[in-house]
């Protein structure tokens, strides 16, 4: 035969060549027996694969050769001509079912699937091999014969099968689908009786193989998105010059729209097979996006926006994916497929969020504790500018403060509605503490003068008087304050605001920047919930404090000379209060122009609380330079009427006259016993005392009567203010009174 391929060979009966070339065959076809006799069967071929293809070939003629995909009418004629041929090629009834079955998926496959009949005819001989199977055939070449032809129609549509999204997608629908399900029964039934011949299958073979394509098929196709959104194979998405977290978020979205394709067209010729092939493909993608995803997080350790949007992104698509497993599972009876969504791993997106936002809430709140040291170290208490009268550490804590709030508004995390308390607490302690540092300012008590004390009016020669108006007074009035009649009309006093009380005002005006911008950020926050209570309250609380602190300051340092200390000093008629009213007027207008609006309603407010108290301390506890008698009253109300309507006229409203006529009882009260006789205000006394004299039991020592305690709290009704209206009562029955009832020593 090799010589034919050089030379032509005589080709006739008898020729050399054709005798040796018939000897040759007929040999072949002539097997013997061991002994050497002939046997009774022979064959053309005697063996495993020559017979098998010889025979695939005579059943090749089954089929139209004008129209490949068309069995001709005449087939069974056909098939019982060619199975005469079954005694010289060694075929029987199993191998010829075998070989039948191949030569239609064959036929089926080299005709370009399109004639899904040649499929199904091959599917209907495979029962009947898999019905021959189950009596469990020795035969050697049957076994070949049989491995090998289901074999290759396994793994031919196998191959198909564990990529079919690239095999289908472009033409999903129609005789695609169709396709994939002939595939699908071809796999299947051909695997099914392969793995019974070899004892390896169970109940769940179809579910286990179609499991397997589905994880394989979901594994290619999110590959395929990934490489693509990426435009290299081997490229690592955090590796990339491209912004990583954009590439995420769209391959995230990517991912959810391929598992609804897959349930929109997939699913429903899996489900066939597998009950739950949903479940099966939303876990394998959500395992390959978390591997993605995981690679990604492993190289951020800060909250950044990108971040934010990346894990916004996974947290939608986990979601989606949970859902669709749920639901899938859910319509199944099957308890495995209720098992799949066991094997869904977490992208524990809320845990990684809470790592990170914990790290960039200490990050934020490290930065404000910054802020809050540095205003300790290097506050002056300066104002920034007119516009801006507060100090500058409150602008630039608040607007951390703000920036904070407003980066933790924008996470769309629910993990946040965790933290939102501890970063609450975090805030407020720092706005707490600085509230408290702006309020160290000390005092009220810092400022009010001791009280003088207790003596009884020297009722003095006529020599004496003027002997002691003539000298050198120990409590001089101020420069400023010239005496003149009629209180010194005059004289224009100079502005007695101090550097410390203007600091003081800088301070007023912080806290309530500060309580302003808490109620903003608060409702940032949340517009149900009170979050910032307690900073709020500290702010409120502080504000009257410094106020108080301010206005005590002002009146009993700045101003004392022209109110405290000057005010009735040695003589009523010359020492009225109309200076005093110029420069608390003036002080007045001056608080009003450096504090903000909503400072100021307080601190006028306060101011009117000391000056109220600095007058009631004149009239009760003004010393030796100060004496009143009974015709006094008339002047003293008069002033005090003046001193009421200067705040009550102090810019627009600030101090309502409600108010005003509210803080000024007391004060109209005690000036009111300046009217009274002495008797009566010893017959007061008494009826005030009496009862707790009669309690305590106790005399004072050597036998005088206890003086009743100060309480610096003025009110008629209280024996010791209406004592110290009597020690300022210049006549003799006072004096007398004081002498017998306490013996208090005469002034000097």
């Amino acid at each position: 035969m090799r010589a034919t391929e050089i030379r032509a060979i005589d080709t006739s009966k008898n020729s050399d060549v054709m005798r040796a070339l018939s000897n040759a065959v007929h040999a072949l076809s002539w097997r013997s027996g061991t002994t050497g006799a002939a046997v009774e069967a022979c064959h053309w071929a005697d063996g495993y694969p020559l017979n098998v293809l010889l025979y695939c070939s005579l059943l090749q003629a089954i089929f139209d050769l004008r129209e490949s995909t068309v069995v001709l009418d005449e087939v069974d004629e056909l098939l019982e001509l060619i199975k005469k041929t079954w005694p010289t090629l060694g075929i029987n009834r199993m191998l010829h079912s075998v070989c039948l079955s191949w030569v239609f998926f064959q036929q089926y496959v080299i005709t370009g699937q399109v004639e899904p009949d040649l499929a199904a005819a091959a599917l209907a001989i495979l029962v009947d091999v898999a019905a021959d199977t189950k009596h469990g055939s020795r035969d050697p070449m049957y076994v070949k014969v049989l491995l090998s032809a289901l074999g290759g129609m396994q793994e031919w549509s196998e191959k198909r099968l564990l990529d079919y999204h690239d095999s289908f997608e472009k033409d999903i629908g129609g005789a695609a689908t169709e396709g994939m399900e002939i595939l699908l029964s071809l796999a299947l039934a051909a695997g099914k009786i392969v793995a019974d011949r070899e004892g390896a299958s169970d109940g769940n073979f179809a579910v286990d193989r179609v499991d397997y394509y589905v994880r394989c098929s979901m594994k290619s196709a999110f590959t395929n998105i990934l490489e693509n959104g990426l435009g290299e194979v081997d490229s690592v998405i955090i590796d990339r010059d491209s912004d990583p977290g954009s590439v995420l978020i769209q391959l995230a979205r990517d991912t959810e729209h391929l598992a609804l394709f897959e349930r929109r067209n997939f699913s429903p010729v899996l489900r066939r097979w597998h009950p739950a092939p949903v479940a099966v493909a939303a876990v394998t993608l959500h395992g390959c996006f978390g591997v993605v995803l995981r690679q990604y997080l492993a190289k951020v350790t800060i909250l950044t926006e990108e971040l934010v949007r990346v894990l916004h992104s996974a947290s939608r698509l986990e979601k989606a994916l949970a859902q669709m497993t749920a639901e899938d599972a859910a319509d199944c009876a099957d308890g495995r497929a209720k098992g799949i969504v066991g094997d869904m791993e977490p992208f524990e997106v809320e845990s990684v969020v809470m790592g990170l936002l914990k790290a960039w809430m200490d990050d934020k709140l490290g930065l404000g504790r910054d802020c809050l040291l540095r205003a300790r170290d290097t506050e002056s208490w300066i104002p920034k500018s007119k516009e801006e009268p507060f100090a500058g550490s409150a602008m630039e804590l608040m607007k951390l403060a703000r920036l904070t709030i407003d980066e933790f508004s924008e996470i769309p995390a629910s993990a946040k509605d965790e933290v939102v308390q501890d970063l609450v607490d975090g805030l407020e302690s720092i706005f707490q503490e600085y509230i408290f540092f702006v309020a160290s300012c000390g005092s009220k008590q810092n400022y009010l003068p001791p009280l003088p004390p207790l003596t009884r009016c020297n009722q003095d020669s006529g020599f004496f008087r003027l002997w002691k108006k003539a000298a050198l007074p120990t409590c001089q009035a101020p420069p400023d304050a010239t005496p003149r009649g009629g209180g010194g009309s005059h004289h224009v006093p100079r502005p007695s605001i101090s550097r410390g009380t203007q600091r003081l005002y800088v301070r007023l005006n912080t806290l309530h920047y500060v309580l302003t911008h808490l109620e903003a950020l608060d409702s940032s926050l949340s517009s149900s919930t009170s979050h910032l209570d307690r900073a709020r309250a500290a702010a409120q609380s502080s504000i009257s404090a410094v106020a108080e602190v301010a206005a005590h300051r002002l009146i009993f340092l700045d101003s004392r000379h022209s109110l405290y200390q000057g005010l009735y000093a040695r003589s009523v008629a010359d020492a009225r209060i109309r200076p005093a009213l110029r420069l608390l007027k003036q002080n007045l207008s001056f608080l009003v122009s450096v504090l903000a609006d909503r400072a100021q309603p307080v601190a006028v407010r306060e101011v009117m609380r000391a000056s109220f108290e600095a007058f009631l301390m004149v009239l009760l506890a003004g010393g030796n330079e100060r004496s009143f008698v009974r015709a006094d009253h008339a002047t003293v109300e008069e002033d005090f009427r003046s001193l009421r309507r200067a705040f009550s006229t102090c810019g627009e409203g600030l101090v309502p006259e409600d108010v005003v006529a509210r803080e000024a009882e007391t004060a109209e009260a005690v000036v009111e016993l300046m009217a009274r006789s002495t008797d009566y205000l010893i017959d007061a006394f008494s009826v005030a005392t009496c009862d707790s004299i009669s309690e305590d039991g106790r005399a004072g020592a050597g036998g005088c009567t206890p003086l009743p305690p100060t309480t610096r709290r003025w009110d008629p009704a209280d024996p010791n203010t209406i004592l110290r209206v009597l020690c300022h009562r210049d006549d003799e029955a006072a004096n007398q009174f004081l002498k017998r009832t306490f013996q208090l020593a005469r002034r000097r």
